[in-house]
């Protein structure tokens, strides 16, 4: 390529031809003498730099992953849960196992995923997983027996609904009893493990969008908007109508109305 010759709308497009940028390359546009190849070649520089920090982030988050697999385990599942805080729905819990050649650079806990980029990391692991299951426990039934043990119920239904059996679980924070395999709980793991994480967005996308079916179904409360959590402006209608069948009656803000 010979970038003399070229215009920088050619090298711009031959750049966005390129599978990979060297740092040979981008030395070249850096000591071109037009203005609008040398800005190019900053912009693909800074570009560089963020994929070698994704790419860092990624090493980093599959060292769970990395080492089971070392060790011969061939079915590792990730367990998260979404929706133990909010004052109505259910919480939603999923496994997921993820293939050892899997990449999604800039996976990480949903919480702190934009939701456009969210909703297409789930559509990534949906399609590329080796196995995902969903466990989702009612808002009557975490009243029966507390959210704590709810999220555990949860979590095990995903589990067992997996269509992979697991060789080791990880599993964001929580010790699941009578579990038939290796578990480690890792706390804060959504960020810590890229297959925590990826259930993190399966289980966070899987309960927003059953809480705009809600909102539907019980429009006074902005489910579409708080996802159950306790907003003002929540609260505010729970004060004016009560709360409605998928509030959580056991839950501080609801109680208080029921």
């Amino acid at each position: 390529m010979d970038i003399a010759k070229m215009s920088i709308t050619e090298i711009r497009t031959a750049v966005e031809k390129l599978d990979e940028l060297s740092k040979d390359f981008l030395s070249l546009l850096a000591e071109d003498p037009r203005k609008g190849v040398r800005e190019l070649a900053r912009q693909l520089e800074n570009r560089l730099a963020h994929q070698e920090k994704l790419a860092a982030r990624w090493a980093e988050m599959s060292q769970y992953e990395r080492t089971l697999w070392q060790e011969g385990a061939r079915y590792i599942f990730g367990i998260d849960e979404v929706g133990r805080g909010p004052l109505a729905g259910p919480v939603v819990a999923c496994a997921v196992c993820l293939p050892p050649d899997f990449y999604l650079p800039g996976l990480n806990d949903s919480k702190k995923v934009p939701e456009a980029m969210r909703t297409a990391f789930y559509e990534v692991i949906k399609r590329e997983a080796l196995a995902i299951g969903t466990g989702i426990v009612s808002a009557e039934r975490i009243d029966q027996i507390n959210i704590l043990e709810a999220t555990k119920e949860a979590m095990r239904l995903a589990i067992d609904s997996a269509s992979l059996p697991p060789d080791v679980c990880l599993i964001d924070a929580v010790r699941l009893p009578d579990l038939p395999c290796r578990q480690i709980p890792i706390i804060g793991g959504d960020g810590k493990s890229i297959s925590i994480a990826a259930a993190s967005i399966v289980a966070k996308v899987t309960r927003d969008r059953l809480m705009q079916e809600y909102a539907t179904e019980y429009p006074a409360y902005g489910f579409d908007k708080n996802a159950g959590y306790g907003t003002a402006e929540h609260l505010r209608a729970i004060q004016q109508f009560g709360p409605s069948p998928i509030h959580r009656y056991s839950f501080t803000g609801v109680k208080e109305w029921a």
